[in-house]
């Protein structure tokens, strides 16, 4: 180890090109500030971000790049004047780790759309540096970007809940989807669709899975507690579902037809989109036909995470995960491409990053 690799205190794993290959790294992060609190992370999902970004899908990588924005972990120093953290506590951070804090959705708590928010990963921070994720050893963060979890909520099974969870729970609060009795279909039940099964089961809904092949109908029906699983390409179970769902979250990220879909919507209904496929096209009369409603939206300001988080930790919902070392994570990147995950991947970042 040479001297200057020594002085590096961080530890990670970065992506050096656009093969996306991950191996050890090592770095420096911030010194804490005033404001900061300084975490040593104890896991980190892993989200498909990660491959966008480590392979340069958006053609604006900059490596040596370290992914990871769905981190939890214990505070290990704090700043004088940070008043909500203290050393100990379990805590998280999630897609953004900074913003203007002085526009008006920043007032507002919601920072996601501040048009300054700086990304956990692969942005240029307001020092001039480039941010670094949560495949790492510790992260230095402002006091405001950072979300108290409870003491009893495991924190392996926190770190999706810091994209995953708050990217479906932020829609479905704000189009009102917390409606007991009401009717709501999942499109996709990857990372974000069994999430929002279960923040929908919670809320007292009839949740139907819908999904493009039958080999998670058992596990969405008894594992998840799904009311009902339809399969997208049987005409007969799409028409039979014709105008009878009050909501529809959709998920999924790759190409499908949208105007069968949104004729499962009630008159008023709303179809709020998570995922990203590379267009979204339907029909005219499948909108105005029925004054239904069509909804985009991405994860969620510190706000809305600190209320899901606690939401969480009150009535017990766990996001399902397979946990590996950071050994595995190139695997585990691909296996991700492949969607064989249920439902996410967590690295157990502190017994395994050495």
């Amino acid at each position: 180890m040479t001297s200057e690799t020594a002085s590096k205190d961080c530890l990670g794993w970065a992506a050096r090109d656009p093969s996306g290959v991950l191996s050890p790294y090592s770095f420096n992060r911030r010194a804490v500030g005033s404001d900061d609190v300084s975490i040593t992370i104890t896991h980190c999902g892993v989200c498909y971000a990660d491959v966008i970004w480590t392979r340069n899908k958006h053609g604006d990588s900059k490596y040596p790049l370290v992914p990871g924005h769905e981190i939890v972990g214990i505070v290990k120093e704090v700043g004088h004047n940070v008043s909500r953290f203290k050393v100990g506590d379990h805590v998280g951070v999630g897609t953004y780790v900074n913003s203007c804090r002085d526009c008006k959705y920043c007032n507002d708590g919601l920072e996601v759309h501040c048009a300054r928010s700086v990304y956990t990963f692969n942005a240029i921070d307001a020092d001039g540096t480039i941010t670094k994720g949560g495949y790492s050893s510790y992260i230095v963060v402002h006091e405001r970007y950072c979300y108290k979890i409870a003491n009893d909520y495991p924190l392996a099974l926190a770190a999706p809940l810091l994209c995953a969870g708050i990217t479906v729970y932020t829609p479905m609060m704000r189009h009102k989807m917390n409606q007991p009795g009401k009717s709501v279909g999942v499109i996709g039940l990857g990372g974000l669709g069994h999430m929002a099964v279960k923040f929908g089961k919670a809320f007292g809904l009839n949740v139907t899975v819908l999904s493009t092949s039958t080999s998670k109908k058992e596990e969405a029906l008894s594992l998840l507690g799904a009311d009902k699983f339809v399969v997208s390409s049987d005409l007969e179970q799409m028409k039979a579902l014709g105008k009878s769902l009050d909501f529809i979250i959709d998920t999924a990220s790759g190409d499908h037809p949208f105007d069968a879909y949104m004729s499962l919507l009630k008159v008023a209904g709303v179809y709020v989109l998570v995922g990203f496929p590379s267009e979204v096209k339907f029909s005219p009369a499948s909108l105005n036909i029925g004054a239904k409603t069509v909804s985009g939206s991405v994860t969620g300001g510190t706000k809305d995470t600190q209320e899901m988080l606690e939401y969480c930790a009150a009535h017990k919902i766990y996001p399902q995960i397979e946990t590996i070392p950071i050994e595995n994570v190139n695997e585990a990147l691909e296996r991700l491409i492949k969607r064989d995950v249920k439902y996410r991947f967590v690295i157990d970042i502190q017994n395994s990053l050495k």
